[in-house]
């Protein structure tokens, strides 16, 4: 039993060393192709401004919440 522990101590170093490589080849793409957060969570300030116009006035009279939403969500990275 004595010999279990080396061994499962030993694969664990190289996990820990083969994962920080890995990690960043798969994260250098990821910056440059996609945004990164999901659209439901990114700009969170103007979409509650832009959702409470909308309950209270109505689509029609909240196109500068409606565009500065769509701006910040741009330049998150979506295309919208």
């Amino acid at each position: 039993m004595g010999g279990l522990p080396a061994e499962n101590t030993s694969s664990a170093l190289v996990l820990q060393r083969s994962q920080p490589n890995q990690g960043s080849a798969v994260t250098t793409p990821a910056l440059d192709t996609k945004p990164k957060k999901k659209i439901c969570c990114a700009c969170p300030d103007t979409k509650k401004l832009r959702d409470e116009c909308i309950v209270e006035h109505g689509q029609d009279a909240c196109t500068k919440w409606i565009d500065a939403h769509l701006k910040c969500l741009r330049a998150e990275g979506f295309s919208v």
